[in-house]
């Protein structure tokens, strides 16, 4: 971690990425108060993680039933065939219901999440999807885990050695 990271990521700065990853749209003001900052010190903090590529984004998380996509499905490919893996990630997220891909490590190459309205239109997706490699399908029957927190136990585990002078 830069220099500018860690003093970015100190107690009150992991406590405002603990409040926005809870919700993100919670203003500023309500931010100061539940950290205990003042308005310009969060937009300027707040300014400073998305330079730093702390902040990445802020995104409305949906509900894929209610808007007609039940059948959500995890898709591995395997063997793609001598292509890259940029390739293929680049290819797959020109699909539309493709919502996730990730390079993988392992026996398979990459790892996609989709979503669609009927098995008939996921039996589609996956037609599409094996041009660039073997693919093996798993279909999600339910998610106990839909959001995840990052906080500093996590990021710093127990036992890891710092340096003070880096």
């Amino acid at each position: 971690m830069t220099l500018e990271i860690e003093r970015l990521l100190d107690k009150t700065g992991w406590r405002l990425l603990n409040e926005l990853q809870q919700n993100a749209r919670l203003s500023y003001t309500e931010l100061g108060q539940r950290v205990g900052l003042s308005l310009p010190a969060v937009t300027d903090r707040i300014r400073r993680m998305e330079e730093a590529g702390i902040l990445t984004g802020y995104h409305a998380e949906i509900n894929f039933e209610r808007v007609g996509l039940p059948v959500q499905a995890i898709v591995r490919l395997e063997s793609i065939g001598g292509r890259s893996c940029d390739y293929v990630a680049e290819q797959a997220n020109q699909i539309p219901e493709v919502m996730e891909c990730d390079r993988v490590i392992g026996d398979d190459s990459i790892v996609v999440k989709v979503v669609a309205t009927s098995i008939n239109h996921l039996t589609k997706v996956i037609d599409q999807l094996s041009q660039y490699g073997i693919p093996t399908t798993s279909i999600v029957r339910s998610r106990p885990t839909k959001r995840y927190t990052i906080s500093p136990e996590i990021a710093e585990p127990a036992g890891k050695e710092t340096n003070p002078s880096s």
